[in-house]
């Protein structure tokens, strides 16, 4: 059964009006069949109106859509060969963050992601996405075996933020963020990351030191989510509603096209009609074509040379304003 959002409730009655009369249409074969083809026509248009007018609160909510595709689902559709490897070698395994090696079309990669998980068990299994430091470490580990093997990396983004708890602050959770960070920036091999969902706050930075960051049109990419920006600035201690929650996300700036706008992001990566989750295949063919698109220029680059680009890419990021030495 289809999940909508409330901004998608016209779509669902166009779309259920359609599936009845095809069903009508199918069961005796001489069915009132004759409008299905303009209907069709109708929801395209319905559709393409609906999501080129989304507001940043109505993407965030995309973005955590339940039947959006997570990074498991991209890996079963873009890789011929897949082996999941476990562990940081210091604490234990961190089921929200998968990693391991695998090919796409004969092009060998190094894959690493958050994965939210489906289903109530699997998402507690998963935390819901949110890494605790040993799954920060799992993935920095097999980053280095990818750039020992000279073997290019791909990281897929999507969490609310890294696990917040006290045994993730006990085990350093800041302290595996910010290697990250560090080690990212001297890995010799081209590194390519895509925000598939939600990238929120370090937990999504954590793997976002890349050649290539670049996002899914309807994602998210923001230091915190809006109902964190929201209760931070305007929580009187009567509550937040919606409108708390759109002030806060069109404030943030966190749509691919804001983000591009600000030369944060590389390119931003169309999707389906009606967004990701609603076109599995299509959504990873996608990802798989910007993939190896990207892989093969950056493997033309020297290593000297691409990790020095890397370095500048990051520190042109942001705007800062001086004043005049009153002196002077």
């Amino acid at each position: 059964m289809k999940v909508y959002l409330d901004f998608e409730r016209p779509i669902e009655e166009l779309e259920l009006k359609i599936e009845e009369l095809t069903q009508i249409s199918g069961a005796n074969g001489t069915g009132p069949d004759s409008g299905i083809p303009s209907l069709r026509q109708k929801l395209s248009e319905l559709r393409k109106e609906i999501f080129l007018g989304l507001s940043p609160w109505q993407k965030c909510q995309l973005a955590r859509h339940p039947e959006r595709p997570y990074t498991q689902d991209y890996i079963e559709r873009i890789t011929t060969e897949f082996t999941e490897l476990h562990g940081d070698r210091r604490f234990a395994d961190d089921p929200a963050i998968i990693a391991g090696f695998g090919v796409i079309d004969n092009v060998p990669v190094m894959i690493a992601g958050h994965q939210k998980g489906r289903g109530t068990k699997n998402r507690i299994l998963r935390n819901f996405g949110q890494p605790h430091p040993e799954g920060y470490r799992k993935a920095l580990r097999i980053m280095k075996l990818a750039e020992r093997f000279n073997i290019p990396i791909v990281m897929f983004v999507d969490t609310p933020g890294a696990f917040p708890g006290v045994g993730a602050e006990e085990r350093g959770q800041s302290e595996a963020i910010a290697s990250n960070l560090m080690e990212c920036f001297t890995i010799g091999v081209p590194i390519i990351s895509i925000v598939i969902g939600e990238g929120g706050s370090g937990g999504a930075l954590a793997l976002s030191v890349a050649d290539r960051l670049v996002m899914l049109e309807h994602s998210v990419y923001s230091v915190i989510s809006p109902e964190g920006c929201a209760a931070i600035l305007w929580n009187s201690g009567k509550g937040l509603n919606q409108e708390d929650f759109a002030r806060a996300a069109s404030a943030l700036k966190l749509t691919a096209s804001d983000l591009m706008g600000f030369n944060i992001i590389d390119e931003i990566i169309g999707e389906p009609p009606g967004g990701a989750h609603r076109d599995h295949d299509e959504a990873a063919a996608n990802v798989k074509k910007y993939i190896l698109s990207e892989i093969e220029k950056l493997r033309a680059i020297p290593t000297a040379q691409l990790i020095e680009a890397r370095h500048q890419k990051f520190r042109k990021i942001g705007v800062y304003y001086g004043t005049a030495n009153a002196s002077s």
